[in-house]
């Protein structure tokens, strides 16, 4: 009968200590709190775990009894543990984990262009992001610039305006640059005269994000917003001193010197970029000349940062830019000219921006004040003309954002002043002009319930001369599931006229004469929808797909015309401009260490005003593909592959040219605090001087093609970035 009583209290006490336990859990990011589907959790020292269904819901089963230890972990976050008893003293309770992104994924940006510090999952309007990762890996290939950086971004097309001095513009879905707002940490003082050299003039180096917004975005930041927005968002100084150094050199004879430093402490921090950049003057083809330019460059852009409490803030920069660029014929640029060697084009340009930005919190908001200031100053010499101008431009913005439970509220007002003034000696003709422009605008984010989100925004500006234009906007969000979401948004805008565009650029502004005073205002109005899909097709594995649809229609579009005598002139045109198409991006993710991105772009751009059956605005490729694949182990090495399709673009004389294939492969590695870095882009040797001619005669005074392409051809770099 012992025994028997004995045996019984043993095989309870096995049955307790094998007893097996459920628990309910939910992973949700720290920041948006929203659930992570596909993420896991595992029990320490066994086999058993589970992964978060599409509710983002995960139910564990079979735990033992006993102090247990419970690992939870999902791509492009930071695994975590914790420690729990079993039996739970709650057995029916949920428990909630949060887990903190690395910012590998584009998911878990937060964005600042709509005016609201929001989560991307989150943002009625669709905005694109480039992100550090990929800042990082195109600053080594250019480092001088952000060309290369947009230009290898589907729907953006860089438009080379000038074939011997190298100067572009930024083309969103196929529409001219002048149509492209763009900013640096949110002020838009880049447009108009200084536009030609903009992109080529804002370094890389100290970007932390590039937010990218397609379509009209005229009520969040007035004229000039039509095709679309990209905002340069600098980064901020951290607690943590932060020097690096990157040097640079490539096969078309540059060299790049770039500097970055910044600290903070609990009052005042700061930031300081310096870059230099030489260019020798570089002729691929040896037909005497220049696909790039001699060049020197020198930018430096401080910026210092005074926190006087937690709620205040005031940040002060200033960007300082001084660049020369000398093409043409190289017996020229190298001081040997002849009857037959004659022909040149320098650009030289001074830029300087000045920016203030206060910020202060307000119980449930918050109060910000910009000021900006502009000058710049550049000239253009090519044989028997001089253009020189100035243009000077401020942007003052209030605004107050205002939270509730549902809604985050902005209300502001800003002024931007415009005046260009051209050289005394610079032209018989002067085409100054003096714009004011006026706004008051409001902005709703309303969060209807957890899948409903909605952007309303109202503009109201006023120009003088041009009078008053009213802009409604408006964006929303629907989360079908946690998997799928889709946007719709539409808006209106405007573009005040000037002198200054893709075509007069690449004509150095010779023979352009001024705007007549029946010239009006361009008028657009546009909307996009999309659907983006995201799963975690295993532990390791994340997916996800955007499928964009847009449309933008230009009505008065501004026309450049050439009368009997070689005068071109502007003109409105009674019928519109439309481009429409659309864009799919795709991302796949395995283990955050192989990383694979796809996308395709088919861009109608009709101008309807074109006589004939052939409507087709030139040098828009209807059809674009790319792809890069990234295998990197962080803080080890990188390397990736890349290539670009483009299709055939229509040139002005109606014919079209071929399409191609551009291929580059990057690769680095990291020793400690130094990562070695070479690259080759474009190493097919694509270049417009292989498929027709490019310079006609004649020698001392040719003329130039249309340029749809690369015109330097295969490059190779390498170089060495140092953080101290």
């Amino acid at each position: 009968m012992k025994s028997i009583i004995i045996g019984i209290i043993l095989l309870l006490s096995a049955s307790s200590f094998f007893a097996q336990n459920s628990i309910k859990i939910i992973i949700k990011n720290n920041r948006s709190k929203e659930p992570l589907i596909g993420a896991t959790v595992q029990l320490k020292g066994s086999s058993i775990g589970a992964s978060a269904d599409e509710t983002g819901n995960i139910e564990l089963n079979n735990i033992p009894n006993g102090q247990q230890t419970l690992l939870f972990s999902f791509v492009g976050y930071k695994p975590t543990e914790k420690i729990l008893i079993f039996p739970a003293a709650q057995p029916d309770a949920v428990l909630t984990v949060f887990l903190e992104d690395t910012g590998e994924e584009l998911d878990q940006i937060t964005v600042s262009t709509t005016r609201t510090s929001r989560n991307i999952n989150n943002v009625p309007t669709r905005i694109e992001v480039i992100s550090l990762e990929e800042i990082d890996e195109k600053a080594n290939m250019k480092p001088t610039n952000v060309a290369m950086l947009l230009n290898e971004s589907i729907g953006i097309q860089m438009q080379q305006t000038s074939y011997t001095s190298a100067t572009q513009s930024i083309r969103i879905q196929g529409l001219d640059g002048r149509y492209t707002q763009i900013l640096k940490d949110g002020f838009p003082v880049f447009g108009g005269f200084s536009s030609g050299l903009s992109v080529l003039q804002i370094p890389p180096l100290d970007l932390r994000q590039v937010e990218i917004i397609k379509g009209s975005a005229s009520t969040l930041y007035g004229g000039g917003a039509i095709a679309g927005v990209i905002n340069f968002v600098s980064k901020e100084p951290s607690e943590k001193r932060d020097i690096s150094l990157i040097l640079n050199e490539n096969s078309t004879l540059e060299s790049n010197v770039g500097v970055w430093v910044s600290q903070r402490n609990k009052k005042i921090g700061f930031t300081m970029l310096g870059a230099f950049n030489y260019q020798h003057p570089y002729d691929v083809d040896k037909d005497d000349f220049t696909e790039l330019p001699k060049t020197t460059s020198l930018s430096f852009n401080p910026r210092l940062f005074f926190y006087f409490n937690d709620s205040t803030q005031l940040v002060i920069g200033n960007a300082f830019n001084y660049e020369t660029r000398f093409g043409g014929d190289i017996f020229v640029i190298n001081n040997k000219p002849d009857n037959y060697h004659a022909y040149f084009e320098k650009n030289n340009s001074f830029r300087n921006i000045t920016t203030a930005e206060f910020t202060k919190k307000i119980e449930a908001g918050e109060l910000k004040i910009k000021q900006a200031f502009n000058y710049f100053d550049r000239s253009i010499s090519v044989p028997n003309y001089f253009f020189q101008g100035t243009q000077v431009n401020s942007f003052t913005d209030a605004s107050y954002l205002h939270k509730t439970d549902k809604h985050t509220l902005i209300f502001g007002a800003n002024v931007l002043y415009d005046s260009f003034k051209e050289a005394a000696d610079s032209s018989k003709i002067k085409r100054d002009y003096n714009q004011f422009t006026t706004g008051l605008y409001v902005q709703d984010n309303w969060d209807i319930n957890e899948k409903l989100l909605l952007e309303g925004g109202f503009r109201l500006d006023y120009v003088l001369d041009y009078g008053v234009f009213a802009l409604p906007r408006l964006s929303l969000l629907y989360k079908i599931s946690d998997k799928i979401s889709t946007r719709l948004g539409g808006g209106l805008g405007y573009k005040t006229p000037t002198i200054f565009s893709e075509q007069t650029e690449s004509l150095a502004f010779k023979n352009v004469i001024p705007l007549s005073a029946n010239i009006l205002p361009e008028h657009s109005y546009g909307g996009s929808f999309d659907v983006n899909y995201k799963t975690a097709l295993s532990d390791v594995v994340f997916l996800s797909i955007n499928q964009l649809f847009f449309l933008t229609q230009i009505n008065q579009p501004l026309v450049l015309l050439q009368d009997a005598g070689s005068t071109d002139y502007f003109q409105n045109a009674t019928l519109p401009v439309r481009s429409y198409g659309f864009e799919t991006n795709a991302r796949l993710v395995i283990d955050n260490w192989i990383k694979l991105f796809a996308a395709y772009s088919y861009t109608e751009v009709k101008a309807e005003y074109i006589s004939g059956d052939n409507k087709d605005i030139p040098l828009v490729p209807k059809q674009r593909f790319l792809f890069n694949l990234v295998f990197e182990k962080e803080h080890n090495f990188k390397w990736a592959f890349e290539g670009y399709y483009s299709d055939k673009q229509r040139l002005t004389n109606g014919n079209y040219s071929p399409t191609f294939w551009e291929l580059g492969m990057a690769a680095e590695k990291t020793f400690n605090n130094i990562v070695f870095f070479v690259n080759v882009e474009n190493f097919l040797d694509v270049r417009q001087n292989r498929f027709g001619q490019v310079v006609f005669p004649p020698h001392n005074n040719p003329t130039f093609a249309e340029i749809y392409t690369h015109t330097e051809g295969r490059v190779f770099n390498g170089g060495i970035k140092i953080k101290f």
